[in-house]
């Protein structure tokens, strides 16, 4: 399986969308020794995941959420709770 994971960080307060085979590991990556934007802040929180079979379907997933440009869109799809 594969995942379109959404962070969000209050102290920057941006959302971050990314596609991972482990989301766990991926956030721990974030949180501690990644380099990169995610690396401004230190308190992502994991808000939304989607599960795919595939890769190609996760990074499809994660360039649409990316294309919307809009954080309200980004925050109704996580209260929604898909």
């Amino acid at each position: 399986m594969y995942y379109t994971y959404i962070l969000f960080s209050s102290m920057l307060n941006r959302f971050y969308i990314g596609s991972t085979k482990d989301v766990i590991s991926r956030l721990e990556s974030h949180l501690n020794n990644h380099k990169g934007f995610t690396s401004k802040a230190k308190d992502w929180q994991l808000l939304h995941q989607e599960r795919f079979k595939t890769r190609t379907d996760a990074v499809r997933r994660e360039m649409e959420i990316k294309r919307w440009k809009s954080r309200v869109m980004i925050e109704k799809l996580i209260a929604k709770g898909d």
